[in-house]
């Protein structure tokens, strides 16, 4: 890839300096209109909307944790930076930026923390208000599901393969993945899932459509997984659409 492309390396060098409050800045003039004919021109112009997209997903990151990033002051090191007239030495930059890694990773891991115990709570109790309704069963494991529309014909075992359409939320109805939403159903092994998802599909014939309400001991436990917070109950509705029980699919390899 064009060095010049590598926009996480010139991006990471724009936050050096950060500050408590937002400046006001007063209204800038009008902007001269740009050439924007030829390629190189268009390249150019791309490369700067690629870094300022970088830096605004980054900032709006940042303010999730608590952190207000002074955009006039990104905008100046920048500048100077194109310039040659950084107003810090190559030491001080590099200083600044282990710093705030620093203080970043302090409060993603704070943020973790209070997210996972959040969850484990929220989890615990919704479990304790599902395992009420009618209709939902629980297994050994501590598994509960319920029987949308029952389906014919035999049950996968967890070393088969599985065709399945699904969404899965968090307790609080927060979609975290849907094979609705990509348009087309998933095919995978049974038995390299999480352990929730391995037992209760074997429970399932296919056309059949079941609500399953998993324990984070059957999810991912203490470990988080992109937007899903350690320790979460998971609630999924899922279709199995078909199945490939394993002697025939080591035939057809």
């Amino acid at each position: 890839m064009n060095k010049f492309l590598k926009v996480s390396a010139i991006a990471a060098a724009l936050f050096a300096v950060t500050a408590c409050n937002e400046k006001k800045v007063e209204a800038p003039a009008p902007k001269p209109a740009l050439e924007l004919k030829t390629q190189e021109q268009k390249a150019a112009y791309a490369i700067g909307v690629s870094v300022a997209s970088y830096i605004n997903k980054s900032i709006d990151q940042q303010s999730e944790l608590g952190l207000v990033t002074d955009k006039a002051l990104i905008i100046s090191g920048f500048t100077d930076g194109i310039d040659d007239k950084a107003q810090l030495t190559d030491e001080q930059v590099k200083e600044s930026l282990m710093a705030f890694d620093k203080k970043i990773n302090e409060l993603r891991s704070a943020k973790a923390e209070a997210d996972a115990a959040k969850a484990k709570e929220a989890g615990i109790a919704y479990l304790a208000e599902n395992a009420k309704k009618e209709g939902v069963t629980i297994t050994e494991s501590g598994l509960q599901y319920e029987v949308m529309t029952a389906g014919e014909g035999d049950k996968p075992t967890a070393a088969d393969n599985v065709t399945v359409h699904y969404k899965g939320t968090l307790t609080d109805g927060s979609p975290f993945d849907s094979s609705y939403d990509r348009g087309e159903p998933s095919t995978f092994p049974l038995g390299g899932v999480i352990a929730g998802w391995t037992e209760g599909v074997q429970l399932m014939s296919p056309g059949a459509k079941f609500k399953f309400t998993i324990p984070s001991e059957l999810a991912y436990g203490e470990r988080a997984s992109g937007s899903i917070p350690a320790h979460s109950t998971l609630v999924f509705e899922v279709e199995l659409i078909a199945m490939a029980k394993a002697a025939a699919a080591t035939a057809e390899k």
